[in-house]
């Protein structure tokens, strides 16, 4: 059968179970072509329906192609019905093993595909948010999520994460995006006038109040209130927001009668407001009112792969605004971006982007253009697939010699290999296989 296939495939053998699922582990092959007469039951299609099921579980994208006698229809049928992607019965004919095999390449190809274009899908459902790392995409659904519902939500994250534009997702994809959103910088207006702001005041309340005026809470009447920066809300105010929240009701300044508000209210801080409640500055019973959901924003500098995505989201962008359309970014650039912490987030990012596009002289632009240094040697360095992989093999040998208690048999099975290969991977790495190992 290995001599069907052409020299573009990477084919691995295996002549039992333990052999196959140690390949399976090791490998992620795309395709198995698997005989259902497998040892100890070489005569039967036990052994082969019992490894057929655990490469179902192990890896349920792989397309399997039993291989089975000519008077064996019945155990073909089971095993499509199993969840094997096609068949191939006995004796061999190159011409067609070769062209099952290739369908079933195809079939995978094309899944890999839809799953692709409904990953990038979903990741553009949320407007203005550009993201590929696993930390900024749980995120993401965790929104998707949460937004039908009228939880008051809490989001935290560092300044220039952008928490408001989360804020206008939530609203946006709501049952209320119809409806007002509107939003209030609790650290950017004066105590004295924060209250007026957020319940509105009564004509001749206090001088100067010539006449009614809706607060930011009922301007928002149907819709979304974002507070923007609840962490520096003043500690006498916190009590009136706080019946606000319990009650949906509010009392204008000067105002005799409470008035109704059905809104939504959103949160966002990027302060402790655990370290500010032990600091008696944030009151308790607030924080759990206002945190029935919270939504952590990483940081982009956590965002794994995310600073050179999203760089270059806005390299296109601010390059349309600029007529500058054909830029894109020179090698030095590019590790600059990835190396570079962004202690201001992705705010700092559009200023950085903007200036590169200003300043580069021709279309490629340059770390100098970012006014960033470059680092390509480190990069280079950390690319070495070679040296990442025999990292991660030396950490995983370590850690399963531990938790096996430097048992091989059992080392090797948790490793998913045999204990041949795990015996030459300890002397590779010159590993001892003993509880008294250093490295160990």
């Amino acid at each position: 059968m290995r001599w069907c296939f052409s020299d573009d495939l990477e084919v691995s053998l295996a002549s039992d179970r333990e052999s196959a699922l140690a390949l399976l582990r090791r490998e992620e092959p795309n395709v198995v072509t698997l005989d259902l007469g497998l040892p100890p039951d070489p005569g039967g299609a036990s052994e082969g329906f019992s490894l057929l099921e655990e490469i179902l579980r192990l890896a349920p994208l792989t397309k399997i192609i039993v291989v089975t006698g000519r008077e064996d229809k019945e155990n073909a049928v089971k095993a499509i019905g199993m969840g094997a992607s096609d068949f191939y019965q006995k004796p061999l004919d190159a011409d067609i093993l070769t062209f099952v095999v290739d369908r079933a390449f195809r079939l995978y190809e094309l899944e890999r595909e839809n799953r692709e274009l409904a990953n990038q899908q979903n990741a553009t459902n949320i407007k203005g948010i550009v993201a590929a790392s696993p930390q900024m995409l749980q995120v993401c659904r965790t929104l998707e999520k949460i937004a039908p519902t009228d939880v008051t939500t809490l989001i935290n994250g560092e300044t220039g994460t952008g928490k408001e534009l989360l804020a206008r997702a939530l609203h946006d994809l709501s049952p209320r995006a119809s409806k007002p959103f509107a939003a209030i910088n609790c650290a950017a207006i004066p105590e004295a006038l924060l209250e007026s702001e957020l319940f509105g005041y009564e004509k001749g309340a206090f001088t100067g109040a010539t006449q009614n005026k809706k607060g930011k809470i009922e301007s928002a009447n149907g819709g979304t209130l974002f507070l923007d920066e609840i962490g520096d809300m003043p500690f006498a105010l916190q009590a009136k927001l706080l019946r606000f929240l319990q009650e949906r009701m509010i009392d204008r300044v000067g105002a005799i009668e409470p008035i109704s508000v059905d809104v939504r209210v959103i949160c966002a801080t990027h302060r402790n407001l655990n370290q500010l409640i032990e600091g008696g500055e944030f009151r308790e019973d607030l924080y759990y009112r206002i945190s029935e959901i919270t939504l952590d924003v990483p940081a982009l500098r956590d965002r794994d792969g995310d600073a050179l995505v999203l760089a270059q989201s806005l390299l296109k962008s601010i390059g349309k605004e600029l007529d500058r359309p054909n830029l894109s970014f020179a090698e030095d650039a590019i590790s600059a971006v990835n190396n570079y912490p962004w202690p201001g987030n992705v705010r700092e990012m559009i200023n950085k982007v903007k200036r590169a596009i200003i300043m580069a002289e021709g279309k490629r632009v340059t770390a100098e253009d970012l006014s960033l240094q470059a680092t390509s040697t480190q990069d280079e360095k950390c690319l070495n697939l070679r040296q990442i992989r025999e990292t991660a093999e030396r950490r995983a040998l370590n850690q399963a010699l531990q938790v096996s208690g430097f048992n091989m048999a059992r080392a090797a099975r948790l490793l998913g290999i045999t204990r041949p290969t795990i015996y030459s991977l300890t002397d590779k790495y010159n590993i001892e296989t003993s509880e008294a190992s250093p490295e160990s």
